[in-house]
């Protein structure tokens, strides 16, 4: 976990790996996790930015399609992700 101007930035894939493979669907649910983390303290700040909270719910949708897609394709990628990025319940 890196702290970068107060936000927490969990990075847990190796640099080169995140280069090669930055179309695979665990680099984009990390990234869509990140973006998350960073609107949701962006909305703690500003309730009623209501533009930052729609966008909000697009990258979730998203992540939960990606996820849903993992989950069905192969079981395993899919708990080792969600168990490092700490965003489901087991």
């Amino acid at each position: 976990m890196k702290k970068k101007g107060g936000r927490k930035i969990f990075v847990f894939m190796v640099k080169e790996e995140k280069e090669e493979k930055k179309g695979s669907v665990e680099f984009q649910v990390f990234s869509f996790t990140n973006k998350i983390r960073r609107l949701a303290s962006h909305l703690e700040l500003h309730k009623k930015d209501f533009s930052s909270e729609r966008g909000l719910r697009r990258l979730l949708g998203k992540r939960r399609r990606l996820l849903a897609y993992l989950a069905k394709k192969n079981r395993v990628r899919y708990k080792k992700l969600i168990s490092q990025l700490n965003i489901r319940e087991q």
